[in-house]
């Protein structure tokens, strides 16, 4: 059985590694050109034995104009992980499916391609809806999406209610709580620390 990392120089080899990350003896990331990922978690997972697929999941780099995609595979045998990471358009959001690799990964396609807008040609169900049912509106976990712009259009204001600016509020809340802490206890003449 393969090392951790004689299995990354092999996908290193045979697919072309463009960067890599060893963030733990049993955790490394590495990083692949688009159309070398599905091929490369086949070989990971029928060659090198990383046959979990523990997850996927996206980040937006909006400054960059990209979505890195993760797929983190673990393998049972020497009990290590490794994610694939790639990075796509932002523009035009899309991947080639592996759902035919793990049934799960559809699920998590859907789940990308509602929260974040990314597209997963031949991937089954994927128009339908997720977790946000009934949603109109831009996927709501790509940066430029203004949660109080959309917040201000869907919901109306209830009488009562009281809105704080997060920062201004924290700073109060923070003065408060310094004061109390230096305050004399009347009962004891100590004080509360």
């Amino acid at each position: 059985m393969k090392t951790k990392q004689e299995a990354i120089q092999t996908v290193g080899n045979v697919f072309g590694i463009t960067a890599q990350h060893d963030q733990r003896a049993d955790l490394s990331f590495i990083t692949l050109e688009n159309d070398k990922v599905v091929p490369a978690l086949v070989h990971l997972r029928d060659v090198e034995k990383y046959v979990h697929l523990v997850m996927i999941t996206a980040v937006d780099y909006i400054e960059d104009g990209n979505f890195q995609i993760t797929y983190l595979l673990h393998n049972y045998i020497n009990k290590t992980d490794i994610g694939v990471r790639t990075l796509i358009n932002r523009d035009e959001p899309i991947m080639q499916s592996a759902h035919e690799l793990w049934r799960q990964i559809a699920t998590y396609q859907r789940e990308l391609h509602e929260m974040f807008g990314i597209t997963f040609p031949g991937s089954p169900r994927m128009e339908e809806n997720f977790a946000l049912e009934g949603w109109e509106g831009p996927p709501p976990m790509r940066k430029d999406f203004d949660t109080l712009q959309y917040s201000m259009k869907t919901y109306s204001n209830r009488s009562g209610r009281k809105t704080h600016d997060p920062k201004r509020y924290m700073k109060e809340q923070l003065k408060q709580d310094i004061n109390k802490v230096y305050t004399d206890d009347k009962s004891t003449g100590d004080k509360n620390v």
